[in-house]
């Protein structure tokens, strides 16, 4: 399974170890990216992340037929979550391989910019009982020009 959006809460460990092992030793370079929930420890905080099923599963694999035929990946994994997310637990997941490491890392970039300013997914965050939507930020969007799409 190379991309999943899911409500599920998943391991970054266990998720990276099965990549690794459907690659190896076949490939020089993996990276990956873990992105968590901040907020403060043993708090009700969460994020809530809302989202269209079939187009933003239709486009996070858009996103990773760009990375793959851009960098020549050998493979690229992304998980992506939905539903309510407690402080501390995984939102995404995005793992590259490639022959070299240079590959690895810049698709493994590209793929947080773009699922970070252009993924279809409805962001709230809950706070100290209170809640707000959350947007991009003006450098989510500078850091995801330098791909010049």
């Amino acid at each position: 399974m190379t991309i999943s959006v899911t409500q599920h809460l998943f391991d970054p460990a266990v998720e990276l170890g099965n990549f690794n092992k459907a690659l190896l030793p076949s490939v020089g370079a993996v990276v990956s990216f873990v992105g968590h929930v901040r907020g403060q420890k043993n708090s009700d905080d969460c994020l809530i992340l809302e989202h269209h099923p079939v187009m933003t599963h239709k486009v996070i694999d858009g996103f990773r037929q760009q990375a793959m035929s851009r960098w020549t990946l050998a493979d690229a994994m992304i998980i992506h979550r939905y539903g309510v997310m407690m402080v501390g637990e995984p939102i995404v997941f995005v793992a590259t391989a490639a022959t070299h490491r240079r590959a690895a890392f810049e698709a493994a970039d590209f793929l947080m910019d773009v699922l970070k300013t252009q993924t279809p997914l409805w962001k709230k965050e809950k706070n100290g009982g209170q809640e707000r939507w959350i947007e991009p930020t003006q450098q989510d969007y500078a850091d995801v020009q330098k791909w010049k799409l």
